[in-house]
């Protein structure tokens, strides 16, 4: 199948910075794909060559197989962009903005698209407000809806809830979810990572604009050295012979022990008992995608 955005060997260079150093990416069709790394890692500068805004020093770019220099038409029809940057027009409307909008890709009676998009993003009340009279979250809505108008196959999101209440971003992910369920391809960048562990099938992280990973979210949780493990608050304050083998620290009142399965916790709750020491306080800690991305920061090009 053709992959919905593929990067062959690009490099970008600003002065003696280079932002990208031979990236090789193919986001396939259908996906919910996360492009993750630090500030400066390179991901909004390959945002920019995706969408054509950013010429590549070296390396060729395509969206749903068009690319995107020598097919920018094709390209750019077939992708939708939401920036990070709040940028918006002060002198028309919400729904003008959106009409404009369809205007720039020659679709004529959109209204009804627009309308839906409107109402899907909580924009309804506002959707004859100027943009000037619009909070921060309100615009982030617009601007989402701005890269929909023309129902594009591949939706790339720039940090899309930074700034955004949580019921914004509930109703935003829903909605994105619903899109991505009809076939869309979605390409999240975000400091939240636990949205992207939730909502992303894949995950490429970037550092020092290279990557330094990519698999599937669960794949890359599951290759972490540290495991699962139990933190315990106990009365008394005194861990049972059989259970110090599995222990990974006892600081602040608070014992924790390595499992490798669930299974475990039966067997530590009952050596508990059996020294008839109470449980005061239990946490499960289990791996995800932050641990994953620090780790992977930290050891990364060592």
């Amino acid at each position: 199948m053709q992959p919905a955005i593929e990067v062959k060997h690009v490099s970008k260079c600003f002065g003696d910075v280079c932002a990208l150093s031979g990236i090789d990416l193919e986001i396939r069709a259908g996906e919910f794909f996360a492009l993750l790394g630090p500030n400066g890692a390179g991901k909004t500068t390959l945002i920019s060559i995706i969408a054509g805004l950013t010429l590549a020093d070296s390396g060729t770019v395509s969206v749903m197989g068009h690319n995107v220099i020598t097919q920018y038409r094709q390209a750019r029809q077939s992708l939708g962009v939401v920036p990070q940057e709040l940028v918006f027009d002060p002198f028309f409307t919400v729904r003008e903005i959106l009409l404009i909008q369809s205007g720039y890709y020659g679709i004529k009676h959109n209204g009804d698209w627009v309308d839906e998009i409107i109402e899907r993003l909580d924009l309804t009340s506002k959707a004859n407000a100027n943009m000037r009279a619009l909070s921060g979250g309100m615009k982030r809505r617009v601007l989402v809806a701005q890269a929909l108008v023309h129902k594009p196959p591949v939706i790339i999101l720039d940090e899309p809830t930074a700034g955004v209440d949580v019921e914004l971003r509930q109703s935003l992910w829903d909605f994105i979810r619903q899109l991505n369920q009809n076939g869309h391809t979605i390409v999240l960048t975000t400091h939240y990572l636990d949205e992207a562990e939730t909502l992303c099938n894949r995950v490429a992280m970037l550092k020092d604009g290279k990557i330094v990973a990519l698999d599937s979210t669960q794949n890359m949780i599951g290759k972490l050295p540290a495991g699962k493990s139990v933190r315990l608050r106990l009365l008394p304050d005194t861990l049972p012979a059989a259970l110090h083998t599995l222990q990974l620290s006892h600081t602040g009142g608070m014992v924790e022990l390595r499992i490798d399965t669930y299974a475990q916790v039966e067997l530590i709750l009952s050596a508990l008992r059996s020294a008839h020491i109470e449980i005061l306080e239990m946490h499960l800690q289990q791996p995800d995608l932050e641990d994953v991305f620090v780790n992977m920061m930290r050891n990364s090009g060592n």
